[in-house]
Order: C-alpha cells, then sequence, then structure tokens
C-alpha cells in the first residue's frame, strides 16, 4: 500500500458507495482503481501517468468515467459528510475552495443596472441606513447598452461567368466585340 492509499477504515466508508454490477464478477481491483483515481487527481498528472501498482490507466480512466456519470463522487462525499455529522465530526471551517483554479465568467467582473434599479436599491439604502443620499459617498453609475442590431437585407448574387450557350453574362462583353481596351 503506498503512502496516499486509502485505509481500512476509510475503504470501510468508502466502498458501499462504489457501485458493483448487478450480475456479472466482481471487480477484483476496485481499491486499487479508487486509488489510481484519488492517485491522479492528488498529483494533477494525465490518466496515462497512473502507475502500474493500481492497474492499467485505461481501466483506471475507464472506472473513473463511469462512476463520475452515474453520479457516484456526489453521492460518496455526501455520505461521507452524513456519516461525519452523525460522529458530531462536522468541521465546515476546514472547507475551502482553491480560487487559484476557479474560474469566473468573463461578466462576473461588474454588474450591470438600470436607472431604475439602481435608484430603487438607493432608495432602500437610505432608508435601511437613514442617511440622506447626499451625505453618502457617491455610486458609480455604468450603464452599458448593447448596440441594436438592424436587420441586413439579403440580396441575390449575381453571376458573372459564362454561360453554356455561348452568350454573355451581366458584366462581360459578347464574343467577338471589342472591349474598351480597343479604342
Amino acid at each position: 500500500m503506498a503512502r496516499f492509499d486509502v485505509t481500512d477504515a476509510e475503504r470501510a466508508l468508502i466502498e458501499p458507495q462504489l457501485p458493483v454490477a448487478a450480475t456479472g464478477p466482481l471487480p477484483r481491483r476496485v481499491r486499487d482503481q479508487f486509488n489510481g483515481v484519488l492517485w491522479r487527481f492528488r498529483t494533477g498528472s494525465g490518466r496515462r501517468d497512473v502507475p502500474e501498482r493500481y492497474g492499467p490507466w485505461s481501466t483506471v480512466y475507464s472506472r473513473f468515467s463511469t462512476w463520475a456519470r452515474a453520479g457516484v463522487f456526489q453521492n460518496l462525499m455526501d455520505a461521507l459528510i452524513a456519516e461525519a455529522a452523525a460522529r458530531g465530526k462536522v468541521g465546515l471551517e476546514l472547507v475551502s475552495v482553491d480560487s487559484t483554479i476557479v474560474r469566473a465568467h468573463h461578466e462576473s467582473a461588474g454588474l450591470a443596472v438600470d436607472g431604475e434599479t439602481l435608484d430603487a436599491l438607493e432608495q432602500a439604502l437610505t432608508e435601511e441606513k437613514g442617511a440622506p443620499l447626499t451625505k453618502q459617498p457617491p455610486v458609480l453609475r455604468v450603464i452599458q447598452q448593447r448596440p441594436v442590431r438592424t436587420p441586413v437585407a439579403r440580396t441575390r448574387r449575381i453571376r458573372t461567368g459564362r454561360r453554356h450557350d455561348g452568350v454573355a453574362g451581366p458584366g462581360r462583353m459578347p464574343q467577338g466585340s471589342a472591349g474598351p481596351e480597343a479604342d
């Protein structure tokens, strides 16, 4: 067993949450494959770099993919939180999100509010705080209006090439006639 692999006590909590097919043989290496999935995400390496002790990388990946589609990891997290709550060991102060990898949408940088909504918010602030608007710091009003798109009329494309019967099309000189260069 490697240094960060799941211990026997952890396995007793996790294994009931891992699905097993109703028919067919039981997978022999479910614990190893689960450890392989954990190893991959703990190290941040590619799936082809999973060590041999966890089984073939393709099997570890297909097991992870199947579990992810089936919602196994969410169920596992819910079950572990419920178990910790039953034991009285839930500490939500330890829960955090690493903001270096959580990306915000490009529109989350600011809030565009129309004038009426902003006035209503300022009025609510005045009523709640009891301070008149003149004593409050100025609020930046940014209203970005999107350009109005006008529909573009579709035009027919005009062919300017020769027709199959030898007759010139629009913009072309008939055969045998002198063009502007002949002057």
